[in-house]
């Protein structure tokens, strides 16, 4: 195994009612954890979405609504699939923009959990994408030499993300480890931080706007300079994690604010007792 790894790497591909982060629902979820000892476990569950799945997508993963109403709701394998996780850095292909987006919105609907904050994440398409610009069937011939098959199938595409990702490390000199890989895979310069892009850090490691007319701005700016932003960030339809990442920031935010003022107020009254005492 090239890669080095500090924690496991659960590399995972969902299928899902379509292509809205706030909207669609899972139906299958695939995942293939790979331990710092290289062996592995493989999680594959159908998902009852609990909203109709349209033809068009039961065309692409073959999933009817038939089969989905027999499966448990996300709800009742929530826990499994967090437990399954646990503490692993997370790897997929478009990952970035969408299954873990998907994921922690899922997640966040049921009220469990899950935190992003301390995983790496490793998009096997954003390093595609820079070196060879393709998809995951053309990556898997390209890399692989073999055709996919079964595609769509989400433990199928899971396990082929993987055996691309080996093969990238073979072929390109960009890092073994997690860290390295997370900041390779990453598009854009800005650090993401809510997963939709909407959230980021910058090279000064402040909380920014990542989208919009407010790009590259921080929040602490836009918080002074138009304040009905973030409210009307909070009312629009935006992921819920989007959402709960801009609280945390807010409220970051906030207290740093109170502890200055307290900082300041405390300077004040030790002038005036300095007066006082002379």
């Amino acid at each position: 195994m090239n890669i080095k790894l500090k924690n496991p790497l659960c590399v995972f591909d969902l299928e899902t009612t379509g292509l809205q982060i706030t909207k669609d629902r899972i139906v299958q979820i695939a995942i293939l954890k790979v331990h710092p000892d290289s062996s592995q476990e493989e999680l594959n569950l159908i998902v009852n979405p609990e909203m109709n799945i349209p033809q068009e997508v039961i065309d692409i993963h073959g999933i009817t609504n038939e089969t989905a109403l027999q499966a448990p709701t996300f709800k009742e394998v929530a826990q499994e699939v967090k437990d399954f996780i646990g503490d692993s850095d997370l790897a997929g292909f478009n990952s970035n923009k969408f299954d873990i987006p998907v994921l922690a919105e899922e997640f966040l609907r049921v009220g469990l959990e899950f935190d992003l904050t301390h995983r790496s994440f490793i998009d096997v398409q954003n390093i595609f994408h820079k070196m060879e610009q393709r998809t995951l069937v053309a990556a898997y011939k390209f890399y692989c030499e073999k055709e996919l098959k079964n595609a769509h199938d989400a433990m199928h595409d899971t396990k082929a993300t993987w055996e691309v990702l080996e093969k990238q490390l073979d072929k390109y000199d960009i890092g073994c480890n997690v860290t390295a890989l997370a900041d390779f895979s990453r598009a854009g310069a800005n650090k993401v931080i809510d997963m939709a892009g909407r959230i980021a850090l910058n090279s000064k490691n402040q909380v920014i706007y990542n989208f919009g007319k407010h790009k590259g701005k921080t929040i602490e700016e836009i918080s002074i300079n138009e304040p009905g932003y973030y409210g009307w960030m909070l009312e629009a339809d935006f992921p819920l994690y989007t959402k709960s990442v801009l609280r945390k920031a807010m409220n970051d935010l906030k207290e740093k604010r109170r502890a200055n003022s307290e900082k300041n107020m405390g300077k004040k009254l030790d002038d005036l007792q300095k007066r006082f005492n002379s």
